[in-house]
C-alpha cells in the first residue's frame, strides 16, 4: 500500500496537500520533489514536511512524480524553522519553504562581466588587543551552553565587530559555520574587507547586488562545506547550512531586516528562533537597540553585554544643536547669501574641518532637488498619478515619484492654471551638493544616495575615495549613517533632523533617535590620545524634541525608559503585541467595503469568543499613504498581549478569504515595523 504525505508546494496554499508515494521511491520529510499540481499536467516543486495520517475526503490524491536529485534532504532544524515562519506570519508553507533554495540550477555557465569579485582577496591582518570591555562580553557568551541570545549594546565604535570575529573564530575551530546578518545599506566592501582579512577564502556572501549565479554559486560554496562563514543581508538566514553553530546579527535595530512583501518576516527575530531550532547561540549587536530587544534584555530573556567605552579610550563626539528658527549670532564674519538650509555654526565648523585637511559629512534624508513644485499662482502641486504623493524635482529637468518610480519632465509653465510658474519648494541632497559647490569652490565632494550610489562597484570607488582622501566633503541620505568607518572624517552636519520626527507611525522618535545616533558616531572615530573630539552639528526646528534630548548626551538607556513608558499607556510594542491587516484594491470604493467586511468580521468573532474579547480592533481607516501604484490602501490593527492569540483571531478572520471580492487583497503584517 502506497504511504501518504504532506507536501507544502510553490503555491498560495494556507496548508500542506496529500499526495502518495510511488513503491519503492524512498520519501522522507525535508526532500524537495515535482508534484502536479491543478488540473493539467503542470508539475511543481514542494517540500516533504512528514507522513499524512488520512487521505482528505473527496478529493482524488494524485502521486509524488519525483524527487529533486540536486538537493540533499534539509537538515530537521531548519524544516522545523521554515514550518514556524510559515505558521507565525501566517504565510503559505510552500512558498515559505521555497525560499530555501537558490535563484539557479547548480551548473551553468556565469557570464563574462567586469564587476569585482563577490569576495576580494585582502592581506591578512593580525587581529588587535582587546579592550576589557570586549573580553569581559567574548567570556560571558562563551559561558552558555546551546542555544542563548546576546544582546551587545555598545556605543559606535566600541568594537562590537572585533567581538563577533573572535566568536567567529571558536566557532570555527570547533568545525562549525558561522551567519552573520547585517542589513543591506550596511553590507559594504569595508565589511566584508574586514571579514576576509581575518577569515581568508573561508567567507561566502549573499546579497541584493549579486546576480543569480553569483547568488547560487555562493550558496552551493556553503552548502558543500567550502565555505564555513556566511555574511549576508536578511534572506541570508534561508541558506540551509550545515553544522550551524553561531548566528550574528549586527545592527539589529534596522528597520530593514523586516521584509515587507509576501513573506513579511523579521531577520533579527528569525535568526532568533533558527538559533534556537539548531541550539546555537545568537548575538544581536546594536549602539541604539530596538525597544524590542532592549525589553527583552531588561527582562532576563536575552542576556545584555554593555560596552560603555570607544576603542582605546577615544571620546564620543561633541554635539551641538542648532534651533533654526532662531540661529546663534556667529563668531566669526560669514557670507551673507548662505543657503537656507545651512546655519553659520554649520558653515563655520566646515571651514575649520577643510583647513586641517580633515573631511565632514552632511546627512539629509531626502534625494532630490526639491521634495515638490508648487505653483504660487494657483496653489497646484505636481503629484503622482499613481500614488498620493508629491513628485520630487531631480536635476531641474525632471519629476520622479519615489514609490512606483514614475517619471515625468519638468515644464516651468503651470499645467492647471496656464498662467504661474512652477517653484521647487523644500531640500534634496542634490540641492546641497549644488549649494556646496558654490560655498566651497575649491572642495571635492560627492553624493550618496540611491541616484549616484546604483551598485557595488559605485559604493566601493566611493569608499575608496573616502579613505585615501580624495573626497573633502560627503553628502548623503541614511546610506551613509551606518557602517561605514572613515578615519579623517572629524566632521558631521545633520542638515534637518526634524524629517522624521512626525510622521504618522509611533515608531517615529524611536527611528529618528537611532539615525541621529548613528549618524553622530560616523564622527571621530579615529582620533588619537589629546586629539580634539570629533563634531556633530544638528539642525532643527524642534529642539525639545525626546529624540535630540536625549541623543545630545548619548543616553539611548534614558530614552529607551521614556519611550517605553509612553508606549505602554497605549499598549503599543514592545509593552503589547500588534498585527496589521493591510486592505489593498483598485478602486477606493472596492477597498472600503473590503476594510469594512474585515473589521465586521473581526469584532464579530471578537463578540463570540471569550479569548478574543481582551483584544482591541483599530479601525478600519485610510493608510496615511492611500494609494500607492494605483492600489487604495486601507488598514486595520490588532493590538493584544499575546501573539499566539493575535495569530488565531486573524488565521480565523480570514477564513477561506473567499469573500474578499476579486480585485481586492487582504494582507497580514505579524509584528508590524511601518503604519505607512
Amino acid at each position: 500500500m502506497s504511504q501518504l504525505w504532506r507536501v507544502a508546494v510553490d503555491a498560495p496554499m494556507p496548508e500542506a496537500l496529500t499526495y502518495e508515494a510511488p513503491p519503492g521511491l524512498g520519501i522522507h520529510r525535508g526532500q524537495l520533489v515535482n508534484v502536479p499540481l491543478g488540473r493539467g499536467k503542470r508539475l511543481t516543486q514542494g517540500l516533504v514536511l512528514g507522513p499524512a495520517a488520512e487521505a482528505p475526503g473527496g478529493f482524488t490524491i494524485k502521486s509524488i512524480e519525483s524527487i529533486d536529485d540536486e538537493h540533499a534532504t534539509l537538515p530537521e532544524p531548519f524544516v522545523q524553522w521554515l514550518e514556524w515562519l510559515s505558521k507565525y506570519y501566517i504565510h503559505p508553507p510552500g512558498m515559505t519553504s521555497l525560499l530555501a533554495y537558490p535563484p539557479l540550477k547548480k551548473q551553468g555557465r556565469e557570464q563574462k562581466s567586469r564587476k569585482a569579485p563577490v569576495i576580494p582577496q585582502v592581506a591578512s591582518q593580525e587581529p588587535p588587543v582587546l579592550t576589557p570591555e570586549q573580553a569581559a562580553c567574548i567570556g560571558a557568551i562563551e559561558g552558555h551552553e546551546g542555544f542563548s541570545t546576546h544582546l551587545v549594546f555598545g556605543v559606535t565604535g566600541s568594537g562590537k565587530t572585533e567581538i563577533y570575529l573572535r566568536l567567529l573564530e571558536k566557532t570555527l575551530e570547533k568545525g562549525q559555520a558561522g551567519l552573520v546578518l547585517v542589513p543591506e545599506i550596511s553590507l559594504t566592501p569595508q565589511l566584508i574587507h574586514r571579514f576576509a582579512s581575518r577569515f581568508g577564502d573561508s567567507i561566502a556572501a549573499l546579497h541584493s547586488q549579486l546576480t543569480p549565479r553569483e547568488r547560487t554559486n555562493q550558496w552551493w560554496d556553503m552548502i558543500e562545506g567550502r565555505k564555513k562563514i556566511l555574511i549576508g543581508a536578511r534572506s541570508a538566514l534561508f541558506c540551509p547550512l550545515p553544522n550551524l553553530g553561531l548566528i550574528v546579527v549586527d545592527e539589529e535595530h534596522e528597520p530593514s531586516f523586516k521584509q515587507e512583501e509576501k513573506l513579511k518576516y523579521h531577520g533579527r527575530d528569525a535568526a532568533v528562533m533558527l538559533g534556537c531550532f539548531h541550539k546555537c547561540p545568537v548575538v544581536l549587536g546594536s549602539a541604539t537597540p530596538s525597544l524590542e530587544s532592549w525589553n527583552n534584555a531588561k527582562e532576563g530573556k536575552y542576556h545584555l553585554h554593555r560596552l560603555r567605552n570607544r576603542v582605546a579610550n577615544r571620546s564620543l563626539p561633541d554635539m551641538h544643536i542648532v534651533d533654526l528658527r532662531k540661529p546663534e549670532p556667529p563668531e566669526r564674519e560669514v557670507p551673507r547669501d548662505l543657503p537656507f538650509w545651512m546655519s553659520p555654526r554649520l558653515y563655520l565648523d566646515m571651514i575649520d574641518t577643510l583647513a586641517r585637511q580633515e573631511q565632514a559629512a552632511l546627512f539629509l534624508n531626502r534625494r532630490g532637488l526639491a521634495h515638490m513644485v508648487v505653483c504660487p499662482s494657483c496653489g497646484h502641486t505636481r503629484e503622482c498619478p499613481n500614488c498620493d504623493i508629491n513628485l520630487t524635482l531631480h536635476a531641474g529637468t525632471h519629476l520622479v515619484c519615489h514609490y512606483c518610480d514614475y517619471h515625468e519632465n519638468f515644464r516651468r509653465k503651470c499645467q492647471d492654471c496656464s498662467e504661474g510658474e512652477m517653484e521647487a519648494i523644500g531640500l534634496g541632497t542634490e540641492l546641497l551638493e549644488k549649494d556646496l559647490h558654490r560655498l566651497f569652490p575649491g572642495a571635492r565632494i560627492a553624493r550618496a544616495d540611491r541616484d549616484e550610489i546604483q551598485n557595488r562597484a559605485d559604493l566601493e570607488d566611493l569608499i575608496s575615495k573616502m579613505e585615501t582622501g580624495d573626497i573633502d566633503i560627503l553628502v548623503g541620505t541614511q546610506m551613509i549613517a551606518k557602517g561605514l568607518d572613515f578615519p579623517k572624517l572629524k566632521l558631521v552636519g545633520l542638515v534637518l533632523a526634524d524629517i522624521g520626527f512626525n510622521l504618522p507611525d509611533f515608531r517615529a522618535t524611536e527611528r529618528s533617535f537611532q539615525l541621529i545616533t548613528q549618524m553622530a558616531g560616523r564622527s571621530g572615530r579615529h582620533i588619537r590620545e589629546g586629539e580634539k573630539p570629533g563634531t556633530v552639528v544638528v539642525q532643527t526646528y524642534n529642539t525639545e524634541h525626546d529624540s535630540l534630548r536625549f541623543a545630545l548626551h548619548h543616553d539611548f538607556e534614558g530614552f529607551a525608559e521614556s519611550e517605553i513608558q509612553f508606549r505602554g499607556q497605549l499598549n503599543y510594542p514592545p509593552s503589547g503585541r500588534l498585527l496589521a491587516f493591510r486592505i489593498q484594491a483598485n478602486g477606493l470604493e472596492k477597498a472600503q467595503v473590503t476594510a469594512q467586511r474585515l473589521a465586521d468580521r473581526a469584532r464579530t468573532l471578537q463578540g463570540t469568543r471569550e479569548p478574543y474579547k481582551g483584544l482591541e480592533v483599530l479601525g478600519p481607516a485610510e493608510a496615511p499613504l492611500s494609494r500607492i501604484k494605483n492600489q487604495f490602501r486601507f488598514q486595520l490593527l490588532i493590538k493584544g498581549s499575546r501573539a499566539d492569540r493575535l495569530n488565531a483571531f486573524a488565521r480565523q478572520i480570514l477564513g477561506d478569504e473567499e469573500w474578499i471580492p476579486n480585485g481586492a487583497r487582504v494582507l497580514v503584517d505579524v509584528d508590524p515595523l511601518s503604519l505607512l
